[in-house]
This record gives structure tokens, sequence and C-alpha cells, in this order.
């Protein structure tokens, strides 16, 4: 049973979510006898694919198509279940993000594959049965899913799982090509709007995510934000009232209606916590509130709260940030 792992790529870097990904496909590899192969969507660089040996990857297939530099689905269908079927491979391992889950259910039904997302946990397989844990109900609860099949396709939540990091190994690269067409390209996008964060760091790949809500109380204090955000090396982000109002862009909002993010922090300024906001950070491992109301929703979710306004907590938070930096 061989263990295939989708790597994510852009600007030549592997994504974040993808090394867990890796970490993770190499562990289920070693549980089950075998090793990880993993297959490169995106813009990647041989060097940097070379580096998933660190994750414990042994090979990793890329295509080299310049037009499967931006996610096209049937084409990354196409590409993934064309490199499951050369290496054989019984599980398929995917990050549980926009492509992850856009992809997971085209390659379900294309290779006959069990599929299980949102996966927090390593699976358990025991006496031919195959266990994984999925988070369920916006995070509120677990379900342990029992896969059947030849195939199974396991979507990992992102911030799960720690990416493993053995330095001085190295993965081989090897060309490798899915014979696409033009109509496998037939759902490209017309335009590709690059939507960059501020400092260039991408919110659903974030390690550390600083947010406002409606407590900023107008655009023209972000920068209070923004400044916190740079000395922190961190992504901006808002609640939805703030993305409605127009304060901020729409790719920048943060919830069950916007994107879901799980970075090792999460500081949220003058956000009350609604529950659907909550339902797209509660998978954060680290949650700093800071609110001048004490009966605030979001102190109950909190690992750290302040009480106190931010524009006199922010400006004191980016300074002590920057000495210890």
């Amino acid at each position: 049973m061989s263990v295939l792992v989708v790597v994510e790529c852009d600007g030549g870097e592997v994504k974040k979510s993808s090394l867990e990904v890796a970490s993770y496909g190499s562990q289920v590899a070693q549980l089950l006898g075998t090793s990880a192969t993993a297959v490169a969507v995106g813009e990647a660089t041989e060097a940097n694919l070379a580096k998933l040996g660190e994750q414990g990857i042994t090979k990793v297939l890329y295509d080299a198509e310049p037009r499967l530099k931006d996610f096209v689905n049937g084409a990354y269908t196409k590409l993934i279940a064309a490199a499951a079927q050369q290496e054989d491979a019984k599980v398929i391992v995917l990050a549980n993000s926009n492509i992850g889950a856009a992809v997971g259910s085209r390659l379900s039904v294309r290779l006959q594959a069990s599929l299980a997302t949102n996966v927090v946990e390593l699976p358990k397989a025991d006496g031919g049965s195959f266990t994984v844990k999925r988070g369920a109900f916006s995070g509120k609860a677990f379900a342990d899913v029992t896969l059947a099949g030849e195939r199974k396709i396991i979507a990992v939540k992102k911030n799960s799982i720690e990416a493993l990091h053995e330095a001085g190994k190295t993965a081989e690269v090897v060309s490798f090509s899915a014979q696409l067409s033009d109509a496998d390209f037939a759902d490209a996008p017309k335009q590709v709007v690059l939507q960059d964060q501020a400092g260039g760091i991408l919110l659903p790949e974030a390690d550390k995510v600083v947010s406002g809500g409606r407590g900023m109380k107008g655009p023209e204090n972000w920068k209070l934000i923004e400044d916190l955000a740079q000395a922190l090396g961190a992504a901006t982000a808002c609640s939805k009232p703030v993305s409605d109002v127009d304060w901020r862009p729409h790719h920048e909002h943060v919830g069950q209606t916007g994107i879901t993010v799980s970075p090792n922090l999460y500081i949220a300024c003058g956000i009350s916590g609604a529950i659907q906001h909550l339902a797209g950070v509660n998978s954060s491992k680290v949650i700093v509130v800071i609110n001048k109301d004490p009966e605030a929703p979001f102190f109950k979710a909190a690992d750290y709260g302040i009480v106190g306004d931010v524009f006199d907590v922010l400006p004191k938070l980016t300074q002590a940030v920057k000495e210890l930096g």
C-alpha cells in the first residue's frame, strides 16, 4: 500500500500546509511499511522540491507544463490521478485547502476512492481497517471515520500535524508527464487576479495573523494593525462587518463565510467574537483577544485576553515586540 502526497507550491516555494502534509504522508507510509512519493502542483523549483526529503519524502514527481502554474481543477485532478496510477498509490494525502477541497472530491470519483476531509490525527490501521479522526461542526466535535475500499484519500487539516525537519535529507525529483491536453484546461480561469497580503504573507498559509474588527472605528486606523503585523511577521485579516463596509478587501475576511485560518497565533483586535467569526479561527493554536468590553464573547475562546482600548494597547504591544525582536 504505497502513499502519494500532493504538494502545493506557489512562487517556487512549497506551502507550509504542504510541508505538514508531506510529514503526515511519510508517517503514514512508515505505519504501512512503505515509502512516500510526492506529486507537485503549482510553480516549483527542483531545489525546493528536493528539500521535501527533510519531511520524509523519497521521490517527487513534477510536471513542468507551464499552464499548471495556476490552479485548474480538471488538469490538477488528471495530474494527481495519473501519478496515483503510476505509483499504484493506495493512500493519497493532500491539504484540506481550497485546492484540496476542489480536487479531493473529483479524485474520489475518478479513482473510486473513499475520502475523509478535515483530518487531525494519524490513522489507525489495525486488522485491515483504516480509521481517521476528523473535525466536525466547525471544530466543535470530532468523528472517527473508517475508510473502506482499496484506495483512500485523506485531506489533512492545517496546523494539526507538526512538520518534520530531518536536516540533510533530500528527495529525488523526477520529471513526470500526465499527458495533459487543451481539454484538460477548459475550466481554467480567463483571468487570474493575485491578491497580495500586507507584507507578502498569504493569509491561508500564515503562521501568525493580526485581525481587526469594528472596534478599529475606521480604515484610517488600520496602520495600527499593519504595524503590529509587520513587527510579528504576520498576515493581516478582518471580520466580516469590516469587509462588508469596505474598510478592508474581502480577501482578508476571516470567518465561516470567509477564509478559515489555523495559525499558531491569532490576535483579534476590537472583534466581539460572533460565532461565525469563531468558526473560522477556532483551530488557531493560541488566540489573543484585545477588547475594551470585558463581556465580549471572544474572551471565552481566548487563551489570553487584554481588556483595554485597542488604540492604547496596540502601539505598546508593537513597541514591545520590536524591543524583543
